[in-house]
């Protein structure tokens, strides 16, 4: 897989940053043709404005939106060979309507990366089924942590955790950084102070085998100002309704993606 051709078809931001790391974790940019009308610029990518006429490639890439789909399957379809592998990043798009659009494709494997791969630190989910999971596998490491899902059923679920949840998780940095502001800090250093907590914080939680609910009691000591935080966020599980609130309306959307 290493040695053979690959294209990605549209490379927005979270495409791109699944190159990025591949390219920066050892593949050959000599082997990666780029088709997108705004020319992204990769050093020793080639990148085309549209389909290049050439035998298909070995593996192929949808980068685009979801809505895009209709539009352009029947122009990639024909770029796709009994041995080429297709990639799917689009939202809510069912496997069986990536099979329809792509018949003569050998594989179809639906991808949901987040934008920490950029940096080796995300996380991608994976539905194909018959696939070889063991070369898909290998392919995704570098972004890294990867997980088959089999229940397709399941998989606008894991979009809304680990796709939109980097989101979140910023949102909830920005919300420390303004309390800190609101205490008296400067905006800068409130800033800084959250950034460097939350990035702290998740490398501890990444590494440590215990369950999040466990770390975060060890941080909040009985009596201690921490706990009267947490209570805070506690009462009547109103930070668990919210991010589950959050959750099931991006859940719902990926749905809507895939229906368009």
């Amino acid at each position: 897989m290493s040695t053979d051709r690959f294209w990605l078809i549209g490379c927005g931001a979270m495409a791109g940053a699944m190159l990025s790391r591949w390219l920066a974790t050892g593949m050959d940019p000599a082997r990666v043709t780029v088709i997108d009308p705004a020319l992204p610029h990769f050093d020793g990518v080639r990148a085309v404005a549209t389909l290049p006429d050439e035998s298909p490639p070995a593996m192929l890439m949808l980068g685009v939106k979801p809505q895009m789909l209709g539009d352009i399957a029947p122009v990639v379809a024909r770029a796709t060979g009994p041995e080429t592998v297709v990639l799917s990043i689009l939202a809510g798009t069912r496997h069986a309507k990536l099979v329809e659009a792509f018949p003569h494709a050998h594989r179809v494997v639906r991808v949901m990366p987040n934008l920490p791969v950029a940096i080796g630190e995300g996380a991608v989910a994976l539905h194909a089924p018959g696939a070889d999971r063991a070369g898909i596998t290998a392919l995704m490491a570098p972004l890294g942590l990867v997980e088959w899902i089999d229940d397709e059923g399941l998989f606008d679920a894991v979009t809304a955790l680990s796709g939109s949840g980097p989101a979140l998780v910023y949102r909830f940095a920005q919300a420390l950084a303004e309390g800190g502001a609101a205490m008296g800090l400067s905006p800068d250093m409130a800033d800084r102070l959250a950034r460097a907590t939350v990035a702290g914080a998740a490398s501890l939680a990444k590494a440590s085998p215990e369950p999040l609910g466990v770390l975060a009691d060890r941080v909040a000591s009985k009596g201690g100002s921490t706990r009267v935080g947490l209570d805070v966020l506690d009462e009547g599980a109103a930070l668990n309704a919210l991010v589950a609130a959050a959750l099931k309306a991006a859940q719902a959307r990926n749905r809507e993606l895939g229906n368009g």
